[in-house]
């Protein structure tokens, strides 16, 4: 069938819209919009027939008419982003039943497969998209935009989907005690309460650290951005126990349903510094994709511990350095920690000891340096874990040994950096 004899046989079946009638044979013919393409169709049927062209204002049987009311739905569809700052945007429809159907009958009536030319809500989409993006010089992008626009047909309503915001940098925890996110209390499951009386193991509070890493951050980015809520994401964590230096722990802080994309990171910078008072300092803050969430929580990451440790008895200074020297380079096997047994599966884990140095600072103390494969328990290379860690450093000193204060120096990559450009996304862009 030629696509005259397609749109003729299609004009037959009642009014057909020029949009809904160019859909047709959109895989036919390039370069038109399919209401061009329609019109098109029309006046050359009219032509071949030796009918007089007429101008009809008939009802669409297919659409119903919605194809003519493509700026009002951009119109409607940019009302309802107002508010909102935002970059790169989607439209999507929720068409009813009967349109979907209609749109089968169509082709089945004039022969065609179900899938030729191209499907209402595939034009629909497109033809909105391109109305709004004129209005809001804002750019389509269908994998995860800014924002998503849904048109219900059946409704006449538009709803809005803002996805989140992302500031990426590194942290710093200059004082111990402090976990990287809230920790509810275990004794009251965060409920505050036991037996009707404030719990004594919280005070009350539903939380068993007064303070976070997130709880010092995050609340300063979400009123950045304007946002509903915030999370903290983290590569690993530091015991909390741990201070965290150096050049810091890579974290991104994702802020839902954000009014403000383009931020100043630098003043940003500043005043998350000022509201964690010396407790943290965050640096080379950075807005960033979606992507860099999982980059951040998954990247295997080397890591450099510096552990002040207290022995039991004296330890010589040959026997410290052969221990060392045995350790650096090795391969430990680590059953599940104890103090973690209960909230981490059992089984045994091996991790590689990149490089180990230490000094005595007298007999029964030493200050060493670790630099090993991410996921190493530190503490237990230390003092072993009765037996649950091979090698040890208390294992091969013969000495039982427990490390007084742990710092984490650096968190890196093991393959590649983790600021890589890719990750990242332009204030303004």
């Amino acid at each position: 069938m030629t696509v005259l004899d397609t749109a003729r046989t299609a004009l037959s079946t009642g009014p057909v819209c020029d949009a809904c009638l160019g859909r047709l044979v959109a895989d036919r013919s390039f370069g038109l919009a399919n209401d061009e393409r329609g019109r098109g169709l029309r006046v050359a049927v009219a032509l071949e027939d030796d009918d007089p062209f007429e101008e009809t204002d008939a009802e669409c049987w297919v659409c119903e008419g919605e194809c003519a009311r493509h700026d009002w739905w951009a119109e409607n569809a940019a009302a309802a982003l107002r508010g909102y700052e935002f970059d790169t945007y989607q439209v999507g429809t929720r068409v009813p039943p009967l349109f979907e159907e209609n749109d089968r009958l169509l082709r089945e009536d004039v022969g065609l497969a179900p899938d030729a030319g191209e499907q209402f809500k595939s034009a629909f989409n497109r033809e909105v998209g391109k109305r709004l993006g004129a209005k809001t010089g804002a750019e389509v992008d269908f994998g995860r935009p800014d924002v998503v626009v849904l048109c219900d047909l059946a409704t006449d309503e538009v709803e809005v989907q803002v996805n989140s915001a992302f500031v990426y940098g590194r942290y710093r925890k200059l004082e111990r005690d402090i976990p990287q996110t809230e920790w509810p209390c275990r004794e009251c499951n965060g409920t505050g309460r036991q037996r009707d009386e404030r719990c004594p193991g919280c005070d009350g509070t539903g939380y068993r650290y007064d303070e976070s890493v997130e709880e010092l951050t995050a609340p300063v980015v979400e009123d950045a951005m304007d946002g509903t809520d915030a999370t903290f994401h983290g590569a690993g964590r530091e015991d909390v126990d741990a201070r965290m230096l150096g050049t810091g722990r890579p974290f991104v802080i994702e802020v839902e349903e954000p009014r403000t994309r383009d931020i100043d990171t630098n003043a940003l910078e500043r005043d998350v510094n000022d509201f964690a008072g010396g407790k943290v300092e965050v640096e080379g803050l950075r807005l960033a994709t979606h992507e860099m969430v999982e980059r951040v929580k998954e990247l295997p990451a080397s890591k450099t511990y510096r552990a002040d440790v207290a022995f039991e008895e004296p330890v010589a200074a040959e026997d410290f350095e052969a221990a060392l020297e045995t350790l650096s380079g090795a391969t430990i096997h680590q059953e599940t920690p104890q103090r973690v047994d209960h909230r981490r599966a059992s089984k045994t884990r091996t991790r590689v000891v990149y490089d180990i140095a230490g000094e005595l600072e007298n007999d029964r103390g030493a200050t060493v340096e670790i630099d090993g494969e991410g996921g190493l328990y530190v503490k237990e290379l230390i003092h072993g874990d009765e037996g649950r860690t091979e090698p040890s450093l208390a294992g091969l000193l013969g000495v039982r040994a427990e490390v007084r204060a742990l710092d984490v120096l650096s968190v890196e990559g093991e393959d590649e950096p983790f600021e890589r450009d890719e990750f990242f996304r332009t204030a303004g862009s």
